[in-house]
């Protein structure tokens, strides 16, 4: 006969309750404990049960937005939201840190550029900024005193048509408004400056002044983030740039023999250019993403960038933090995990616990986390990337050059699969 004991016999009992165990030996158990008068004995309880206990002050109204958030912001997407706070407030805003945002979805014209983004850049949270062209689009009626207006989503939409209004879902503005917009950005897109290829973040920093100088004009002030953006040097991308009002403006000048181009090749080296520049200077690379999409991608394959394509050692973004109402099972890049970020090595697999997703809409979340983050966080200097693109770009071409000008091998490469996600 073996010497190993049966299986069975090697399984200590459990000193506490256990659900498959034997149900009446357990409930009379219980019954004796409270007949006796006895404390349940907290130091048998799992190491699952160590986590705080959910134990919230009263709410009564006296409460900071981030008291209320680490007081009764305790379970589902609500805790969610507070370790996305902890996040950006405890590591994305060590000085060391890089922070690039992403914003998509109607974000500036609900009055989160004021409300947020602005704040955000003024207080060095924000080093450089991917955005959907709509967002800078609309942005740019506030900075030239153009209004919107709250409304109603069940407004007949004939009838607004009739009226001449527009609407983005409950935001309403008149549709001179779009005219007007246009009309400013075709007149500066014909000055000289603007008649070469540019990247998208020279062309917004070029916009920006010239908002800037209308703002002065009329008397107002931190109304557009493109303004915002060119006083702090925050480099302002956009995935594509064909693809908003902006875009459309530059094409029909075109037509006339207008030479203003933005180039998307210096856009995709410039911000890979950012997230090497932050790793070897001793630093590191963080992502607030707002929404998914497109900008969210532009993002995320710097690192791709870097890796795959130009075959320089890195490992990926250190700090993931985003903002969204996608599902992952659906598939799309939206509502993609951090986690699925790692097997293209867009995000370093080490730092992974360092990584927090709310599903969100970011018109709730962005102002709570603005919030947050300024009382619990001092100002950061400003980094001013902007002005150090040059620098940055050098960088980035000696490395290539001492990678050999070729791509890394899909062997030697933490993304191993074509880039296209």
């Amino acid at each position: 006969m073996s010497k190993r004991k049966n299986a069975k016999e090697t399984i200590r009992p459990s000193k506490r309750p256990n659900p498959g165990g034997p149900k009446a030996a357990q409930r009379r158990a219980a019954e004796e404990r409270e007949l006796a008068g006895q404390r349940h004995a907290a130091q048998q309880a799992s190491h699952y049960l160590r986590g705080a206990a959910i134990e919230p002050r009263p709410i009564n109204g006296r409460e900071t937005v981030a008291d209320l958030i680490d007081n009764a912001f305790l379970a589902y997407n609500a805790a969610r939201l507070r370790e996305a706070c902890g996040l950006f407030t405890e590591k994305m805003l060590e000085p060391d840190v890089t922070v690039g945002m992403t914003l998509t979805g109607a974000l500036t014209p609900a009055g989160l550029g004021m409300a947020a983004l602005i704040p955000l850049i003024e207080s060095g949270f924000v080093d450089w900024i991917i955005s959907t062209g709509a967002n800078l689009y609309h942005d740019t009626h506030f900075g030239l005193g153009l209004s919107m207006h709250r409304g109603n989503a069940q407004e007949s939409d004939v009838v607004l048509r009739d009226e001449g209004v527009v609407r983005i879902y409950d935001i309403f503005f008149d549709y001179d408004v779009l005219l007007s917009t246009d009309a400013f950005f075709r007149k500066i897109i014909q000055s000289p400056e603007f008649q070469r290829p540019l990247s998208s973040g020279e062309f917004h920093h070029l916009c920006g002044k010239y908002v800037r100088e209308r703002e002065r004009a009329l008397g107002l002030r931190r109304k557009s983030l493109l303004a915002a953006a060119y006083e702090h040097a925050v480099p302002i991308y956009t995935p594509s740039a064909g693809d908003s009002s902006i875009g459309m403006n530059v094409a029909a000048l075109a037509l006339e023999g207008n030479r203003c181009t933005i180039d998307p090749n210096l856009d995709v080296n410039e911000t890979a250019s950012i997230v090497l520049a932050a790793k070897r200077n001793g630093g590191k690379s963080a992502v607030l993403i707002c929404g998914g999409g497109s900008p969210k991608n532009f993002m995320l394959q710097t690192e791709p960038q870097i890796q795959e394509v130009l075959g320089i050692d890195e490992k990926g973004h250190d700090y993931f933090l985003q903002i969204t109402d996608a599902r992952p099972d659906t598939g799309g890049l939206s509502g993609a995990t951090p986690a699925e970020a790692v097997s293209w090595g867009k995000i370093d697999p080490d730092r992974l616990p360092d990584a927090v997703v709310c599903y969100l809409d970011s018109t709730v979340a962005l102002p709570l986390l603005t919030a947050y983050a300024h009382a619990r966080h001092a100002k950061r200097a400003l980094k001013r990337l902007y002005d150090r693109r040059q620098e940055m770009m050098d960088l980035l071409r000696r490395e290539f050059a001492r990678a050999g000008h070729e791509p890394v091998s899909a062997e030697e490469s933490d993304a191993t699969l074509p880039m296209h996600r």
